[in-house]
């Protein structure tokens, strides 16, 4: 298992000429993502699509509203690429899109897509950068209830409870 802490100094982050990523009001492209993370030399492409539901704990949800420390959350991305270069060194590519303002039920807040010669570090990177986005990425949710009332989600709730996440 992966920690969740990366394992290098922030300073010394190096870069990836495949990876991408990006902080947006606009919606977002299973399309776009996807064909950003292909390449020639990739034998698997996994892509994790986090959409918002209608409900929470079976409370209602009608919408969710995501707020970002943007340079800080995109160099969050920056570090959870560079550890899944470090430890799945074949990884052609990694992507990282994330919504932020008011999202209706069924609007896609986040996409990760990883690129790599085989499907096994394909999955086991994909599932590790959002892990690692959840409990590490300055981007915090409000949930907005079917009664008119709203509730901000603790950014260190993913550590406390997976059914918040």
């Amino acid at each position: 298992m992966i920690s969740a802490t990366p394992t290098f100094l922030a300073q010394s982050l190096k870069r990836f000429p495949g990876d991408n990523f990006a902080i947006t009001f606009a919606p977002l492209s299973l399309t776009d993502v996807y064909q950003l993370a292909d390449d020639a030399a990739n034998g698997a492409v996994v892509v994790m699509s986090g959409m918002v539901r209608n409900n929470t704990e079976g409370q209602a949800v009608v919408a969710l509203e995501y707020q970002a420390y943007e340079p800080m959350a995109i160099r969050i991305f920056q570090q959870i690429a560079a550890e899944i270069h470090r430890v799945w060194a074949e990884t052609t590519h990694v992507v990282i899109h994330h919504r932020v303002g008011r999202l209706q039920v069924g609007e896609i807040s986040v996409l990760v897509a990883v690129g790599c010669p085989h499907r096994s570090e394909a999955f086991a990177a994909c599932q590790y950068a959002i892990d690692t986005l959840k409990h590490n990425a300055p981007i915090w949710k409000k949930e907005h209830w079917a009664d008119g009332s709203s509730t901000w989600v603790s950014i260190g709730a993913c550590e406390q409870s997976e059914e918040n996440c």
